[in-house]
């Protein structure tokens, strides 16, 4: 039997495949569509997944304003940060977001489920999300996925 035939093949920045999709955000729940944006931006439902490589595609959101959370997480929930100064910790509730920027609590889910690493820094530059229908990106020709 020819052992060599069943050599393991990893994905490299060269051999990748990435692509455009675009994906509607309107009347998704927030947790299950950004579980599924991250899969896609890293690559796990490719055949070629490495995971030490960006096989991922590139993802376009469009309206993410009109994402959905269930229970009471759009008053209970929390999102915590801090300007970096003494005291200076802020709080903010989704139902705050999604008035001022709507498309960071898109982003802010979407980035807890990528990886704490570089990689998963530079995964996240290929996030794109757009309050509306509209999106800047047609000349990629993306194409529409369905969840």
């Amino acid at each position: 039997m020819n052992t060599l035939s069943y050599k393991t093949i990893s994905a490299n920045s060269e051999t990748v495949q990435k692509e455009w999709v675009v994906v509607d955000a309107q009347g998704q729940v927030l947790g299950r569509l950004a579980s599924q944006i991250a899969r896609l931006i890293r690559g796990k439902h490719k055949t070629n997944f490495t995971p030490h490589v960006d096989c991922g595609d590139n993802v376009i959101v469009i309206n993410a304003e009109k994402v959905r959370l269930t229970g009471s997480k759009m008053t209970d929930k929390i999102y915590v940060r801090h300007t970096g100064y003494p005291g200076g910790q802020r709080f903010a509730t989704p139902r705050l977001l999604l008035e001022k920027r709507p498309e960071r609590v898109l982003e802010h889910a979407v980035r807890g489920m990528l990886p704490k690493n570089r990689l998963g820094r530079r995964l996240f530059t290929n996030l794109h999300v757009y309050v509306g229908n509209e999106h800047p990106h047609a000349a990629q020709q993306p194409k529409e996925i369905k969840f």
